[in-house]
């Protein structure tokens, strides 16, 4: 049987990411998912809406699936890796194109679920639960295993197709996380196994790639935000913290840290809920146990309200905008929408990391410029990244030892990094792909 793959999307940017893998006359899609700059561009937010396809594709929001029109009735499934919404954002608007399932790990699946009807999208495709390092049989020739990987949210995989050619590895995101503070830890048992009995392909990220170091552990990003909250004597001021909400790690250890605090938790923005909920149904955790989640903007000026009315140093405020969305929460606050009087000496915590486009640097330079104006004490960067660093890259390249490697989820100069580690590891060029969006490759078993 003939091994290609169609680099969708995902291969010029970090975003919209989308692979096809035809085996035989068979095919499997990884994930499909939003080019988040576009996307906030077009809506001003992060939030899914109903927005027209053809707009959508136009302007690069979603993947412009043309690359594989001819391939469309061979779909056997749709694979996403993991919840977040350059991963699976896009299925709403895609799937429909292709007779096949949507299969993922719960918490992907709930996700999905809550993005569907929340905006009353119809989705005509079989959705598949699978268990986490659990398998699902597309077809007589082909299973996809979903193996447990560590990432900013639960329930994140590296999917392995196998075929009768061997099997192929598609790992994008993941980071080599041993002291996660919630969820398994990474296979590496089962990755291990793979590479022994020899793997024909891994499609792996690249966006850190060029950082010569080891990502930090999400127990360093716990510590470092324990330092700034606990650290610090709070009298009477505000305490505001963002992050990501699809980060349940996170999210859980801020909830712990502000009991510690004898605050109240309050969680201001939709996103939040979408992302507790599905936690909860996914059976992973509760976190909306001795918190408050309060979701429209008429409910959170209300609140927002009745905390000035009681005292500021009696709540933790966990808001959405961290990259500074015109449309979250803390814009708002920042902007006077709310009515919240932000005042000296107030606290703003940023636990994340600016994502480098265009459009969030300017979101986040407007909003931080702001906060400067009502002179709140701004902390940056409170975060570990979930994402892979070389030496990270590296370990996993040498225990899964492919034939061929493709650099994914990156632009040309983080593949082109990854291309570079891979042959300090002794590959050769022959054996690495190195394809922009829209290619398409055949792969020598």
């Amino acid at each position: 049987m003939t091994v290609e793959i169609t680099t969708v999307g995902g291969y010029d940017l970090v975003g919209g990411n989308m692979t096809a893998i035809k085996v035989g006359d068979e095919v499997v899609i990884f994930d499909i998912g939003l080019n988040m700059e576009p996307y906030i561009k077009l809506t001003d937010d992060e939030d899914i809406e109903k927005v027209d396809e053809k707009l959508l594709t136009k302007v690069g929001a979603i993947p412009d699936i043309g690359p594989i029109e001819d391939w469309a009735d061979k779909v056997v499934g749709i694979c996403p890796s993991h919840a977040h919404l350059d991963h699976i954002g896009a299925i709403p608007h895609l799937a429909h194109h292709f007779n096949a399932p949507v299969c993922g790990t719960p918490f992907t699946i709930e996700v999905l679920n809550t993005i569907l009807k929340s905006e009353e999208i119809n989705l005509n495709n079989e959705v598949r639960i699978v268990p986490v390092n659990g398998k699902t049989k597309l077809s007589d020739n082909i299973t996809v295993e979903f193996i447990s990987a560590t990432h900013s949210t639960p329930d994140s995989s590296m999917v392995a197709i196998h075929t009768p050619e061997g099997v192929i590895i598609y790992a994008c995101d993941f980071k080599v996380d041993r002291f996660p503070t919630f969820g398994k830890k990474m296979n590496f048992k089962r990755l291990e196994e793979l590479g022994k009995k020899g793997v024909l392909a891994l499609i792996c990220e690249s966006t850190y790639a060029w950082y010569q170091a080891k990502t930090p552990s999400e127990s360093v990003a716990k510590e470092m935000l324990k330092d700034v909250l606990l650290g610090h004597t709070h009298g009477n001021e505000a305490v505001l913290v963002t992050t990501f909400a699809s980060h349940i790690a996170r999210l859980k250890s801020l909830i712990e840290l502000g009991k510690k605090m004898d605050r109240k938790v309050l969680l201001l923005g939709r996103s939040f809920k979408r992302y507790l909920e599905a936690a909860k149904n996914a059976n992973l955790i509760d976190l909306f146990e001795g918190v408050e989640v309060v979701t429209y903007k008429s409910h959170i000026k209300r609140k927002l309200k009745q905390v000035s009315k009681d005292g500021k140093n009696r709540y933790l405020l966990i808001v959405t905008g961290h990259q500074g969305e015109p449309k979250a929460t803390l814009s708002k606050m920042a902007n006077g929408d709310f009515e919240f009087d932000l005042e000296a000496k107030d606290h703003v915590v940023f636990s994340c990391k600016i994502i480098p486009t265009p459009t969030n640097l300017k979101n986040r330079k407007q909003l931080e410029h702001q906060l400067e104006r009502h002179r709140v004490h701004i902390f940056k960067d409170v975060h570990a990244s979930g994402h892979a660093a070389r030496e990270d890259l590296r370990e996993i390249l040498q225990l899964i030892n492919p034939k061929h490697i493709i650099p994914a989820h990156g632009g040309e100069r983080m593949r082109n990094e990854l291309g570079t580690l891979a042959r300090e590891i002794g590959y050769k060029d022959k054996n690495i792909h190195l394809l922009d969006n829209g290619k398409r490759a055949k792969l020598d078993p």
